[in-house]
């Protein structure tokens, strides 16, 4: 009989790792798991658990892989969803892949625990003695320890069961979703550890059954605290890399030089090879907000106020304000006057070919343009509908000659396929490549059609 894997979430992270845990095989090609997903009764939660059901992935993605995978697990019948949380009564293994979100008091980060503590009791109520619990969530360092096992440990008592008896483990996903969305859970590196031994064997044998190990070993930590501030530290880093790109970007416009062809030269030095590039901001649901986890957790979880993360919150800061540098851009290119002028923007969503537009720098970018008096259009081919603002958009590109201005915003493969030449045909508008969306050959076919093409990163004409 097979093990039962519970997936508690369904989202961006939740939906692609039931598909990957899903698919995996014993030597003999048999299926290991039996995957059930299991979302809110939410209008939202609801049609993801429609969608996995009817072998149809429940959010927009340009994987066929993945498409193809659950559409394949849908026939062989080991995948399904649900909104009934007595199903964690059966699992064998349960993994969680919920929000944790941080709010601000006094620009203070204010972990909200609350939600998450939530679900943690849920399972509580309904695990048995035996099962492993994963946590995917990217949480603060400390929650494991803290919040996680404290919680389930009250509900397990209540329940006259042995609060040992359930294992708990933490395991950060790094999930990308775009063109390689599923690789990036079965093929990729995973760290792990467990609250007990116990936990990080179980955890271990686990993780070694769904991702290609012999290509991607596995790295296990000594504790779920450290495991925990992996996830935090790598993501914070990434995020104040991109965040030191931002006077560099100023500087190349400034004294007219390239930016991009000035760090594809220093990439090309194996120690600096992950410096980032130019580009509208930082978006997603990960880089603006784990920077400033570690420094709540040691307050609010850890009970220490000396220490300080002055580059971390300069990072989220700079990041944040990033797409403000492309609106004065435009502004000067439009005459130093964008109100009452009509600009299209292209892409939405917070990286390219995903439709994911939580926490997008567009968005910034918009109200901000708004603020100003100016009237946006929006496109994007991975977004019919945009959440966070309700808008429908565009399902096409709207006729360029109806804006004063064109900002590329996200390098969806569809943009940077586009044939610009029939598509502009001669329009007297100003194009403004936020995100490096251009190739050189294009940006000097579309200025010999006597358009206007500018670039974030890049001084005038280049």
């Amino acid at each position: 009989m097979r093990m039962k894997v519970c997936i508690q979430g369904l989202g961006f992270v939740g939906a692609a790792t039931a598909v990957a845990i899903g698919m995996a095989e014993d030597i003999e090609g048999n299926p290991l798991y039996d995957v059930v997903g299991v979302d809110l009764p939410t209008k939202s939660g609801m049609e993801r658990i429609d969608a996995i059901n009817h072998g149809t992935f429940p959010l927009r993605t340009s994987d066929s892989k993945l498409i193809e995978a659950l559409e394949d697990l849908h026939r062989q019948g080991n995948l399904s969803a649900t909104s009934d949380e007595s199903i964690y009564a059966d699992a064998d293994i349960i993994v969680v892949d919920i929000h944790l979100d941080i709010a601000y008091l006094d620009d203070e980060p204010q972990l909200q625990f609350e939600s998450f503590k939530d679900a943690i009791r849920t399972i509580g109520k309904y695990v048995r003695e035996g099962t492993l619990i994963i946590i995917e969530t990217t949480v603060p360092p400390g929650t494991c320890e803290k919040i996680v096992v404290p919680t389930l440990t009250s509900e397990l008592i209540t329940r006259n069961m042995d609060k040992d008896k359930v294992l708990v483990a933490h395991s950060y996903e790094r999930v990308m979703p775009g063109e390689d969305y599923l690789d990036s859970i079965i093929n990729y590196w995973r760290v792990f550890a467990g609250h007990t031994k116990e936990a990080g064997d179980a955890c271990e044998k686990f993780l070694s059954s769904i991702i290609n190990i012999n290509s991607y070993p596995l790295t296990r930590l000594s504790s779920t605290t450290a495991s925990e501030t992996a996830k935090i530290m790598e993501n914070t880093y990434r995020a104040a890399n991109i965040a030191f790109i931002d006077e560099w970007t100023k500087y190349a416009e400034a004294v007219g030089i390239d930016l991009v062809e000035v760090i594809d030269a220093i990439r090309i030095r194996p120690t600096h090879s992950n410096i980032r590039f130019p580009g509208l901001g930082v978006g997603g649901y990960c880089l603006t907000k784990d920077p400033t986890f570690a420094d709540a957790a040691t307050k609010q979880l850890f009970n220490i106020d000396s220490l300080k993360f002055p580059f971390s919150r300069m990072a989220v800061r700079v990041n944040h304000d990033m797409p403000l540098h492309t609106i004065s851009r435009l502004n000067e290119l439009l005459g130093d006057s964008l109100k009452n002028k009509r600009i299209l923007i292209c892409g939405v969503s917070y990286r390219q070919n995903v439709g994911d537009t939580r926490y997008s720098p567009t968005e910034i970018l918009i109200k901000k343009l708004q603020n100003l008096g100016t009237e946006i259009v929006a496109h994007d081919p991975y977004v019919t509908y945009w959440e966070e603002l309700g808008w429908h958009l565009h399902d096409t590109l709207p006729d360029p000659a109806e804006f004063n201005g064109i900002i590329l915003c996200v390098p969806h493969k569809d943009y940077k396929k586009l044939d610009y030449l029939s598509w502009l045909n001669g329009t007297n508008t100003i194009l403004l490549d936020a995100n490096n969306v251009l190739s050189k050959h294009q940006r000097e076919a579309i200025r010999s059609m006597g358009v206007c093409v500018e670039s974030i990163g890049r001084g005038d004409g280049l």
